[in-house]
């Protein structure tokens, strides 16, 4: 009897465990992905196709000289091996997808499964990072993470519909700051430096990287900060003698390094990512119209941003042109108060929050920045969620407009009940989570409230309540509401064909002020924190 009763402890163990818990969420996840596989997806569908094409096709020093197609592979070289690697069994499955010529625009049920399931299988990734970050948290907030990460709809809109490899990318940023949460700086560094040698544009967060390790991992006497140093220093460097040393040898390292960093491509995408910019151009055109009725000869730049290409990168009709030199100070002018952090106090579980900030500041005053890259601090935020009653109601808010920031990007009336289907369950999802998450703690608050201050014990009978968010974040999310009636609805019958561009304008503006919103409270709990 008492055999089997172990015995059945066992299995309800295992059936709770972190890693078979975290396996459900993921086969659910799965199962939403392959429905999606015939639904819309972009030209990066072809992007990556052709990039299967030239690694597979081409010897290595041909793969940064290709020019069969406008989509030349403009990636750092370790996600060309990526993409090698896949292109051996995209040749098993159907060889006209690897080729050069004839797969120009191939769109066969062949390659549209394979390509698609690549990225579901790559999203293993994303799973092992969110499992290491996750395996030491209590069973509530572990699971309130995996529903943020796993299920995320921004991810299943630009990964799994759109088509990229995000989830695979975030995955291994995720095991990287999980090893240095940890206390493993080496390893930390290691994965990162990898991570940069797949998508250059991770770098936003290198100068928090580099001050963490400097100050957390090589700081405290010469012997052991230089041995430290120069083990971290070889490291980095044997990474990216990995990755770019054949290139190197075969003399094309000047030709990498330019289509890795095409500036020609102008200061916004063809769709304009809600950040700083969106008011500068506004106020630019605004400034332009006005003069123009004053009588001056102000002229229309041809166009205003660029659909990917390199081509003409001055949009601006009356402000200063704007260079990739401006927007990098900008950037780190930004990261300054978040460096200063670090550096006085570099503590392994702030680690995230830190890195989350700087790719939020990358973000809002980058140049040529993608929608997309929101996903960059959303994911690892969602981290961070589940550790205050404020983490939770900023990530609420914070989610649902970046998410509905990306709806632009399924233009197709038959992808439109699915995006607002899965902004509508996620939101519904974390409103239940984070519910049920600082509901459970209610009694354990108020027994160390008798302990504590009066004025520290009115705060926390604010989340006795439960999880709610403040009058400004209801308004800003009914705003959502109304500016997408106003662009589905009332816009056509009110203007019909006129003026197209104005429903995009506007979600691109109120998603900018949302935004922006957001990372005046990361700002400000930067510079609370800054302190001796």
């Amino acid at each position: 009897m008492e055999e089997r009763s172990n015995r059945n402890l066992d299995v309800t163990s295992t059936l709770h465990s972190p890693i078979s818990g975290i396996w459900w969420f993921f086969a659910i996840a799965v199962c939403v992905k392959l429905l999606l596989i015939p639904s819309y997806h972009s030209t990066d569908f072809e992007v990556h196709r052709h990039w299967l094409a030239i690694t597979n096709s081409l010897p290595l020093s041909q793969w940064y000289l290709d020019e069969t197609s406008p989509w030349t592979l403009d990636y750092p070289p370790f996600f060309a091996y990526f993409e090698r690697f896949l292109s051996i069994f995209a040749n098993l499955v159907d060889p006209q997808i690897v080729d050069l010529q004839k797969g120009l625009n191939y769109n066969s049920n062949t390659v549209i499964y394979f390509q698609r399931i690549t990225v579901i299988v790559s999203d293993l990734c994303l799973l092992y990072g969110v499992f290491r970050l996750t395996k030491k948290l209590d069973s509530k907030r572990r699971k309130s993470i995996w529903v943020l990460v796993i299920w995320s709809p921004m991810l299943m809109i630009v990964d799994h519909l759109h088509f990229q490899y995000n989830g695979f990318l975030l995955g291994i940023l995720l095991i990287s700051l999980s090893y240095l949460e940890e206390g493993n700086d080496l390893m930390g560094g290691f994965i990162f430096a990898v991570l940069l040698c797949l998508k250059h544009l991770f770098a936003v967060a290198a100068p928090v990287y580099f001050v963490y390790l400097l100050r957390h991992y090589c700081w405290g006497g010469v012997l052991r900060g230089f041995r430290r140093l120069s083990a971290m220093g070889t490291v980095v460097v044997a990474v990216f003698v990995a990755a770019y040393g054949p290139f190197v040898y075969h003399g094309q390292i000047q030709q990498v390094i330019s289509r890795m960093f095409p500036f020609g491509r102008g200061l916004c995408h063809a769709y304009w990512a809600p950040n700083f910019w969106v008011f500068y151009i506004i106020l630019d055109k605004g400034l332009a119209f006005f003069l123009r009725k004053l009588g001056f000869n102000i002229q229309t730049p041809a166009a205003s941003f660029t659909g990917g290409l390199v081509g003409d990168s001055s949009p601006f009709a009356v402000l200063p042109k704007i260079t990739p030199l401006t927007t990098f100070l900008m950037v780190l002018l930004a990261l300054c108060p978040c460096l200063i952090q670090v550096w006085r106090n570099p503590q392994p579980r702030k680690i995230t929050r830190w890195v989350a900030y700087a790719y939020m500041c990358g973000f809002l005053f980058g140049w040529h920045v993608h929608e997309k890259a929101s996903l960059h601090f959303v994911i690892p935020l969602a981290i961070v969620a589940v550790q205050s009653m404020d983490d939770a109601k900023h990530y609420f808010m914070l989610s649902i407009v970046s998410c509905y920031s990306l709806f632009p990007l399924l233009y197709e009336a038959q992808e439109y009940p699915i995006k607002v289907l899965l902004l509508l369950l996620h939101s519904l999802l974390m409103w239940l989570g984070f519910s049920a998450l600082f509901e459970s703690g209610k009694a354990m608050k108020t027994t160390s409230l008798k302990k504590k201050e009066v004025k520290r014990s009115s705060n926390t009978s604010a989340q006795e309540k439960g999880f709610s968010i403040g009058w400004i974040e209801k308004s800003y999310l009914i705003g959502i509401i109304i500016v997408e009636i106003w662009g589905q609805f009332v816009h056509p019958l009110v203007l019909g064909d006129k003026f197209p561009f104005i429903p995009l304008m506007l979600i691109s503006i109120y998603s900018t002020i949302g935004v922006v919103y957001s990372w005046i409270w990361q700002l400000k709990w930067i510079v609370k924190s800054v302190g001796p």
